[in-house]
């Protein structure tokens, strides 16, 4: 049941315990960074609920097993099974009415959770609710959640996902049991790369997320990636810093901009192990270059400007 989520052994022990102890909280807050396994833990949590067989573990094999795991093709891709309930900004688009650019609409909580507590699960024992990102419901959703939250009714549990905790609500927090996920060890997600036919070796820049890590692995991600360093790397041998002016305001957006920095000082830090022997003078330079890049990462993520941080990054790696 939960065998397929790998590297989380503490959250799967916390809900192992939980469902064999038959003392299943009504309201979860599963947090950690995207990509971790958070969600296949709830939708394995969802399916051991509303198993046909009753026991506390899920037998896999039954109608309802099957059905809580199994994705609609046809849009809104929602689980089979009635008592799995997905929330989701924009999930329900062209059957809510309501504009969920910016968040779940307290129209979307009205209709697919509000409407439905009142009366007990469709078909056995009890009803879920997922609700994907949940910090993106907006305060008004969010509000009228918290009645709910606190008393759902027999047989009816919530799971919140998010990896930004604390952009929920105080008062959704303190309704909600946490259940923690951690970063993904790089070997692991190297791993997860190389059983899908992956390069294993952008693990080290995916944060531990396997989902991060397999965006990482696409074509155009290693092209931009390997055009940067390039582009970095004619900045800094360049006779003048008109180069590295261009290459510095030529990247405004800070989404994304991490990673790059993050392989380039990757690069780096390979470079200096292949010389530390036979060019130990050079190795040196490469662990000054790498630092100044660290460096950097550290300026973006303190919200400098990232033209200004680049700048700043290349006029230094300059004086080397």
């Amino acid at each position: 049941m939960f065998s397929h989520i790998l590297g989380q052994e503490p959250a799967v022990q916390t809900l192992t315990r939980a469902l064999d102890s038959g003392h299943v909280h009504h309201a979860y807050r599963f947090e950690g960074p995207a990509g971790v396994g958070k969600e296949r833990a709830a939708f394995a949590l969802a399916q051991a609920l509303v198993c046909e067989l009753g026991g506390p573990r899920a037998c896999e094999k039954c109608s309802a097993c099957q059905r809580a795991l199994r994705i609609s093709d046809e849009e809104p891709r929602v689980p089979a099974h009635p008592d799995v309930i997905l929330l989701q900004r924009g999930l329900y688009r062209g059957r809510i009415s309501a504009n969920e650019a910016t968040g779940i609409s307290i129209e979307q909580v009205r209709r697919m959770v509000l409407e439905r507590v009142g009366y007990g699960p469709h078909e056995g024992r009890a009803r879920v609710f997922i609700v994907r990102d949940a910090d993106e419901l907006t305060v008004s959703a969010a509000n009228a959640l918290l009645k709910t939250l606190e008393e759902p009714g027999q047989g009816t549990h919530f799971v919140l996902l998010t990896s930004r905790p604390n952009r929920l609500l105080d008062t959704i927090r303190s309704r909600t049991l946490p259940v923690r996920f951690s970063p993904l060890p790089d070997a692991l997600v190297a791993q997860i790369l190389q059983d899908k036919g992956l390069d294993p070796k952008v693990a080290i820049l995916a944060q531990g997320s396997v989902a991060l890590a397999v965006d990482l692995a696409s074509e155009d991600a290693i092209n931009e990636r390997e055009e940067f360093v390039a582009s970095a790397r004619a900045a800094i041998a360049a006779r003048d810093l008109a180069p590295g002016i261009k290459f510095a305001e030529a990247r405004r957006e800070r989404d994304g901009l991490r990673g790059l920095l993050a392989y380039f000082a990757q690069s780096l830090a390979f470079a200096g192990r292949e010389q530390v022997l036979a060019q130990p003078e050079q190795a040196e330079r490469a662990a000054e270059q790498h630092r100044i890049v660290l460096s950097t990462m550290q300026d973006v993520d303190r919200n400098v400007s990232p033209a200004l941080a680049l700048e700043s990054m290349i006029y230094r790696l300059r004086q080397l």
